[in-house]
């Protein structure tokens, strides 16, 4: 009787360490991906303040191009107001699109594409475009491992009672399919 009471207690030993660690490890996957979507945000906050200067500048040269840069005025609101990982993606798609048309007015300003500070502006763009990218890719990358795990068997049962749910993945807006074309 002795030997099966302490067969019962290794048991429930040996599944409550298996839960505690299962769980830790949920937690430590769930913090990953909350740093990894800041890193996102960082990036697109870098963007969001470069903005500005570049829109300024264009609008020394070309006053009439009111459209495109209330465009990307708007697309820059709306991206500073995002809170979901969904919203966030929309309007990252906007805020792009409405970059891509901003640029392209350049063709029609000689005087602007020469200009230092223009062209200083639209490299740090460039570059923070490249850190953009590179932030959603690792964020995807720890959001599928996440995923993966919290609908994985047996995790899946725990996960649920403890409320891990799954993450959203950062999508590109269905118009950056499209390249769009830009000529110098």
């Amino acid at each position: 009787m002795k030997k099966t009471w302490l067969i019962v207690i290794a048991v429930i030993a040996v599944m409550a360490v298996w839960l505690v660690s299962g769980y830790n490890g949920l937690v430590q996957m769930d913090e990953t991906t909350n740093n990894q979507l800041a890193q996102v945000q960082t990036q697109l906050q870098r963007r969001n303040d470069l903005i500005p200067n570049l829109v300024n500048t264009v609008k020394g040269y070309a006053s009439h191009e009111q459209e495109a840069i209330k465009a990307v005025s708007d697309a820059r609101a709306k991206l500073g107001g995002a809170r979901s990982v969904e919203e966030m993606s929309q309007a990252d798609g906007e805020l792009s699109n409405a970059l891509s048309r901003l640029l392209m007015i350049t063709e029609n300003y000689p005087n602007l594409k020469a200009d230092q500070n223009f062209r200083a502006l639209q490299d740090e763009l460039a570059g923070t475009e490249n850190r953009i990218a590179v932030a959603r890719k690792d964020y995807n990358d720890v959001v599928r491992g996440y995923n993966a795990k919290v609908r994985t068997f047996p995790t899946s049962i725990y996960a649920g009672m403890f409320g891990f749910q799954q993450k959203a993945y950062f999508q590109a807006d269905e118009s950056a399919q499209a390249a769009p074309t830009v000529s110098f």
